[in-house]
């Protein structure tokens, strides 16, 4: 299921979930640590922030795995690329069009390619040996 950009900057409009993903962009972490430092910044309970994490899982923002009894938390790669893709469309309106671009550029100059490496025209060829 695609990350839909409505939750994600749903769940990124709450300063303690912003913290959240700073804490766990700097790499996976366990959720003890996670609930250890947002306490430390803000007052709030441990199950006050599994809530936060569980809105980030839901926006897509944050996957979590389990290691035995310990549950690891990690950016979602889906999720941030939905959010900066949306966040692109609004400040490159034509950024959709760039690969077709590129592909029709590739095209146009792989005709000019083809064009050069081909053997000249019958004519051209009797022309250039006139010359010669």
């Amino acid at each position: 299921m695609a990350a839909s950009p409505a939750k994600i900057f749903e769940a990124l409009g709450d300063p303690i979930r912003r913290y959240i993903l700073e804490l766990i962009a700097a790499g996976e972490q366990p959720a003890g640590a996670v609930v250890a430092a947002v306490q430390r910044h803000a007052s709030i309970s441990q199950p006050g922030v599994s809530q936060h994490l569980k809105v980030l899982r839901d926006a897509e923002l944050v996957i979590v795995r389990a290691e035995g009894t310990r549950r690891l938390y990690a950016l979602d790669p889906a999720g941030v690329e939905a959010a900066l893709a949306w966040l692109t469309a609004l400040t490159e309106p034509l950024h959709q069009f760039t690969q077709p671009l590129d592909a029709l550029a590739t095209e146009i100059a792989r005709g000019k390619r083809a064009r050069r490496t081909a053997a000249p025209p019958a004519d051209e060829a009797q022309r250039n040996a006139r010359h010669a």
